[in-house]
């Protein structure tokens, strides 16, 4: 059975280095799909977005739906990077990169880890503007849960 490889880091990554690593020396992967979160400024009244995480619980939960992921779709490996701490805007937040013999396959794992990610994995937002004002911890929205949803009884 495949691992994903998940971290949780404050550390930036970068995304071809990933890939790299993910593919070197394999002639098995027909499709490699990267989706990378990036923090937005929000209309320019953004200045970082902190993320917090639970230790350990963060990392177990990540690798929790990445192996469902590897299951459900056939993946043939599968990274997820997840950042904490003060991130700017233009930064790098996620990044999950789904692997499989074919592309649907690798679309919807990839898919499937960001739906579950956003609403299952133990982290919290909150904002600081551009003007030195701290924002409250950002609420989880309806669409995330509702794109969860859509895979109902896979986790």
């Amino acid at each position: 059975m495949t691992s994903p490889f998940v971290k949780v880091q404050p550390e930036d990554f970068d995304l071809q280095t990933e890939i790299d690593r993910l593919t070197n020396g394999r002639q098995d992967i027909g499709a490699v799909v990267t989706f990378s979160g990036l923090c937005r400024d929000e209309g320019g009244t953004l200045g970082a977005l902190e993320l917090e995480h639970y230790p350990g619980m963060a990392e177990a939960e990540i690798t929790r739906i990445a192996t469902l992921a590897i299951d459900r779709f056939g993946l043939l490996a599968l990274t997820a990077l997840h950042r904490y701490g003060k991130i700017k805007p233009g930064e790098n937040i996620v990044l999950v990169i789904a692997a499989a013999p074919h592309r649907q396959a690798a679309f919807d794992g990839a898919n499937f880890v960001m739906d579950f990610l956003k609403t299952s994995a133990p982290f919290w937002k909150k904002q600081h503007g551009t003007d030195g004002s701290e924002g409250g911890w950002v609420s989880a929205k309806d669409a995330d849960d509702a794109a969860r949803d859509k895979w109902a009884g896979d986790t």
